[in-house]
C-alpha cells in the first residue's frame, strides 16, 4: 500500500478544500515546494499535484510554476491533475516530468481524445473518478453527470486505461473515514489498479485499505489528516506496511 501525500495548490499556494468547494479553502503554505520537501524527508514515494485552479477554469500560471519548481526540486514521481482537457495540456506536463497525469472532465466529455491520448501515453494516463451521489462529477466537482461510476471505471478500462484515481467527494477534506465499500466495488468489477482518496481519517483507515489490495486497491492519497497532524506520514507509512509499534510486524 503506498502512501501519497496531496499537494492541492490554488494561486501557487498549498491548500484543501473541503469537498471540492472553493468557498472552503484552508491555506496550509506560501510554499509548496517546501511542503513537497517535507513529505520527501518524511518517507514519501510519490505526491499528488492538484491543479485546482485550472480544473475551476482560472489561471494556473502560479500553480504551474510550482509545479516545475517541485519538480526540480524533489526527486519522487509526481501523479498531477486538474484541468487537463486537452492532449497539449498532457504533452506539457509529459515534458515537465509528472510520471502519471490525472485525466477526469475529458474522460467523461471527450472519450475519443481520452483514447488518442492513451494511445500516445499509455500508463502515464489514470482517469479520475470523482463521485457524489453515486454519480460522476466533472468540471472541478462543480457539474454532476448522470454516469454511474462502476461503469464508467469498466469504460475507460476498455479504451486501455489501467488505472484510476476514486474520490468520494462528499468525504473529501472531511476526516470523516474513507468510502471502503464503493472503492472495493469499482476495482473488482473494473479490474483496474485504484488509488484511493477522499476522507481518510485515521490509521485505521489505511489498515482497512490494505485488506483491499487483493481487489486492486495498492494506493492511497491522503491530505488533510497529514496537515492538521492527526497521524504522521511515519504513521502512515508504518500502518500501510502493517506494523504495529506495540505488537511489532505483523
Amino acid at each position: 500500500m503506498i502512501i501519497i501525500p496531496a499537494i492541492d495548490l490554488r494561486g501557487g499556494r498549498c491548500v484543501r478544500l473541503s469537498q471540492g468547494q472553493a468557498s472552503a479553502e484552508t491555506v496550509y503554505s506560501e510554499n509548496p515546494v517546501k511542503i513537497a520537501k517535507r513529505w520527501y524527508d518524511e518517507g514519501a514515494e510519490m505526491l499528488h499535484i492538484v491543479n485546482l485552479d485550472a480544473a475551476l477554469n482560472q489561471d494556473d500560471t502560479e500553480n504551474l510554476k510550482a509545479l516545475e519548481d517541485i519538480l526540480y526540486e524533489v526527486n519522487i514521481p509526481v501523479q498531477f491533475g486538474g484541468g487537463v482537457r486537452k492532449i497539449d495540456d498532457v504533452r506539457r506536463l509529459d515534458d515537465l516530468g509528472a510520471t502519471r497525469i490525472v485525466i477526469g472532465t475529458t474522460a467523461i466529455e471527450n472519450p475519443a481524445l481520452l483514447e488518442h491520448i492513451i494511445d500516445e501515453f499509455g500508463s502515464t494516463i489514470v482517469v479520475g473518478i470523482d463521485a457524489r451521489e453515486g454519480k460522476v462529477a466533472l468540471r472541478g466537482w462543480e457539474k454532476l453527470s448522470d454516469i454511474n461510476p462502476v461503469d464508467f471505471a469498466q469504460k475507460v478500462a476498455e479504451m486501455g486505461v489501467e488505472r484510476i484515481v476514486y474520490t468520494d467527494i462528499a468525504r473529501d477534506g472531511m476526516l470523516s473515514g474513507i468510502n471502503l465499500e464503493a472503492t472495493r466495488e469499482i476495482a473488482e468489477l473494473s479490474g483496474l489498479k485504484v488509488t484511493a482518496s477522499g476522507g481518510v481519517a485515521s490509521l485505521d483507515d489505511i489498515s482497512a485499505l490494505k485488506e483491499l489490495e487483493a481487489s486492486g486497491v495498492d494506493s492511497v492519497i491522503i491530505g488533510k489528516a497529514l496537515y492538521e497532524g492527526v497521524f504522521t506520514l511515519g504513521e502512515a507509512l508504518d500502518a500501510a506496511e502493517g506494523y504495529d509499534e506495540d505488537e511489532g510486524e505483523e
